[in-house]
């Protein structure tokens, strides 16, 4: 049975805000390159960062899941995403060339085993990553479990609308109703469209509606619209399209390989981006793993009882730093 958080359970600040002490660009296959750094203590056991979307980008407040005293931390702009260029580009960008990307970055790093952290697309890149090299991960921190089926991408552009359907017309109501049978192509053919005055428009309202549905109570950020958010539109709906470069299950079928590994995952009670059918499935499957079920928390990770979760996801894994 899964751990369930306690609502009224103390709540851990973020550690504090701190500067990267390496960062760079790493050239990758396809002609991209990725935007890297490294936080925290340059000897401490190291620990990489799996940010969502994908294309999302990482943040400054990512660094601050992980004790700086403890871990090496290392953080990366996925193909497309953040800092990396060509920015928003969907050309050669699927999950076999990022997991490809995080091996070529720990070897880049010299570093021979990692805590793998990933939240939402993190956690189907962590399982991903995983599942391909198990001998590079010493333990996994994952969050708002994403498997990437098919009920999934159902659930994202119709079964949203029966708890949010005032967000969800929002969404639909953009595209011209002859358009809306099929709103991930619509969104799609608009998302790619050379002319910023058709992709950015387009990216702000799919950005709106994945942030208003992203957490438990209204959030004050909506949006990440204009040119920064079009990376996000545009490379979640290429990897949607795509059922993520992943077959029918693929996650859950590849946890064998990893089943050793000691993980822990985190998922909010009220994840209605990610429900939680796709959590307790893999915690079924990955015996090693804890489930914590955070109650009162939707999706994102800043939400406070899944922040709590992850930080003491991290600060119970610190024992890995001299095995």
């Amino acid at each position: 049975m899964p751990a369930t958080s306690p609502a009224a359970a103390p709540e851990p600040n973020f550690y504090p805000p701190l500067e990267p002490f390496q960062s760079g660009f790493l050239p990758v296959s396809g002609g991209h390159r990725l935007a890297f750094e490294v936080c925290g203590n340059p000897h401490g056991y190291p620990a990489i960062f799996l940010h969502g979307g994908p294309g999302a980008g990482c943040s400054p407040n990512h660094r601050r899941f992980f004790d700086p005293a403890v871990y090496k931390i290392v953080l990366f702009d996925q193909r497309g995403a953040g800092r990396s260029t060509p920015y928003a580009s969907v050309e050669n960008n699927t999950t076999a060339d990022l997991i490809a990307d995080i091996e070529a970055l720990r070897t880049h790093l010299r570093i021979e085993r990692w805590l793998v952290f990933g939240g939402s697309w993190g956690s189907t890149l962590a399982l991903a990553y995983a599942a391909a090299h198990p001998e590079s991960c010493s333990a996994l921190v994952v969050r708002g479990i994403w498997l990437c089926r098919a009920s999934d991408l159902t659930w994202w552009f119709e079964g949203l609308r029966s708890v949010f359907p005032e967000y969800w017309r929002e969404f639909a109501t953009y595209i011209a109703e002859p358009e809306r049978g099929d709103l991930l192509e619509a969104y799609w053919r608009r998302l790619i469209d050379p002319d910023p005055a058709v992709h950015l428009p387009a990216a702000a309202a799919w950005d709106r509606y994945e942030a208003l549905c992203s957490t438990l109570l209204p959030s004050h950020t909506t949006s990440a619209s204009g040119p920064s958010g079009l990376a996000l539109a545009r490379i979640e709906a290429h990897y949607m399209r795509n059922a993520g470069f992943l077959r029918e299950n693929q996650l859950i079928d590849s946890v064998p390989r990893f089943a050793h590994v000691p993980g822990i995952i985190v998922h909010g009670r009220y994840d209605m981006l990610c429900p939680i059918d796709a959590a307790f499935e893999l915690a079924e499957a990955w015996r090693s793993a804890s489930l914590q079920v955070v109650p009162d928390a939707g999706h994102s990770a800043f939400e406070p009882g899944i922040r709590q979760q992850l930080i003491l996801a991290t600060d119970r894994f610190r024992y890995l730093r001299d095995a």
